[in-house]
Order: structure tokens, then sequence, then C-alpha cells
């Protein structure tokens, strides 16, 4: 078993980790300041110089830990467990039938469904897509919801889509939304982090960079915090869904020329 010293010791030079510190502390902003989007834009950063899969091992402790972090927020995980629960089982079956049948992903089709999800995340952020879901149909919409959604976590590290669309039609309130999205997103983190386990990915000198990549993504978040009470968030969510697009051309322009 490796030594603390060696967990903790960063793999790779100086300014990789200068890179990749200002990654996670621009993914913690975002998030501190709309509630969501560390993982989307850490993966969509980090996945420029390393796989999609590596970058989703790298991202396992920040996103967990800050998602638990929020999940703790509010006062409704008991009723919203319950509530949610197809959802979540939905996404962990999804997340374990896809990392079966596709142990190994191509990296170009891994680019290609990472800029589909981006583009598609942010084309629904900048019309404001909004609709509602009756409890009838939530009932059934939520496993399939759920599977989608694993599916998709399992191939690009993203897992937004469809999970927070679908949950922003349930007119849960504010509190409640928060809440959601973080049992979603921490489930979500959990299984893909088996997956990754289970494949060979995520090992434990990982986990120790993850470990430390968790500390500027905390900064980010406490700043994010404060760029909240100083900037319009509807103008800050703007310039994040604008960024999300650039990044999907860029990825599916990638896999077409590969």
């Amino acid at each position: 078993m490796e030594t603390l010293t060696t967990l903790f010791t960063p793999h790779g030079n100086s300014t990789q980790w200068l890179a990749i510190a200002i990654i996670f502390l621009l993914a913690g902003m975002v998030k501190g300041v709309i509630g969501l989007g560390l993982p989307t834009v850490a993966i969509a950063l980090l996945s420029l110089s390393m796989t999609t899969m590596q970058a989703a091992a790298l991202l396992f402790l920040p996103s967990l830990l800050t998602n638990i972090w929020q999940l703790a927020y509010g006062t409704e995980l008991l009723p919203l467990l319950r509530r949610l629960f197809p959802m979540l089982l939905g996404i962990c079956l999804g997340t374990f039938v896809s990392g079966l049948l596709f142990s190994k992903p191509d990296q170009a089709w891994s680019s290609a469904g990472l800029g589909v999800a981006l583009l598609l995340y942010g084309v629904m952020g900048l019309a404001s897509v909004h609709w509602q879901v009756s409890t009838q149909t939530e009932r059934r919409l939520a496993p399939v919801i759920g599977i989608a959604t694993g599916m998709v976590t399992a191939s690009t590290g993203v897992f937004v889509l469809p999970s927070v669309p679908f949950l922003q039609a349930l007119n849960l309130d504010k509190d409640k939304l928060v809440q959601a999205m973080g049992l979603s997103f921490t489930v979500s983190t959990l299984a893909l982090g088996i997956n990754l386990y289970d494949s060979g990915t995520l090992q434990w000198n990982i986990a120790g960079d993850s470990m430390l990549a968790l500390l500027p993504a905390l900064a980010g978040m406490q700043l994010g915090q404060v760029i909240r009470d100083k900037m319009q968030p509807a103008l800050f969510k703007r310039c994040f869904f604008i960024g999300l697009l650039a990044l999907g051309i860029h990825y599916l322009w990638g896999a077409v020329k590969s």
C-alpha cells in the first residue's frame, strides 16, 4: 500500500498542476455562482489535455465532496430521497450497465459524446427551456431519465443531462432544487467512481491528486459566492452557457477530424 507521502504528492510537473489548479478554481467559482457546473467545466477543460475518463478520475473527490456539501443544504433530504429514488436507481443502473458494455470507451467517441452533451446543455441554458412534469408523468419518466443520465455519465463524465432539466421541471422550490441536484450529482459521482475503480482508471495515486484538486475547487466556490453578490447571475449564466457551446463545438470538431 502506498504511503501517505506518496499518496498526496502531486503527479506531474508544476506547470501541469498550475493549469489544473486554475481549472478547478474556475469550475468551483461557477458552482459558487449558479449552484452547478463544477464537473461540467472541469471535465470540459481537463479533457483538452487528457482523456475524458482520466479527467473524471481526477474530478472524483472534488465532485463528491462539493456535492455532499450541496446535498446537506436544506431539510428535505429524506422526502427527496423517497421521491427521487426511481431516478437515482436508474442512474446507478445506467452507469454500471454502460460501464460493463463499454469498459474502455474509444476516446473519439467519448469526445463526440462530451461535445454533444455540452452543446445540448449550452443551447438549453441559453434558450431558458422550461417545462413542467405532472406527478403521474414523473413516475413513468424518472427511471428512464435516470438510466439515460447514467449512460451519459459513464461515457462523458458529465451528469447534468437529462437529470437537471428533469429536476427543474418538477416545480421544486429553490432550496429543494439545490438539494435535489446535490443528491443526484452525489449518486452519479459515486456510481461513476465505482466504474472508474473497476476499470483501473481511479487508483490510489489519482485519489491523492484528486484530493489536492479539492483545495482550489473549494476556494473557487468561496470566490463564486462573493461574485454572486456583485454580478447579475443571469449575465454570468449567459457567459457560462456560451462557453459550453464553444467547448462542445471544439470537441465535436476534434472527434470528426480524428
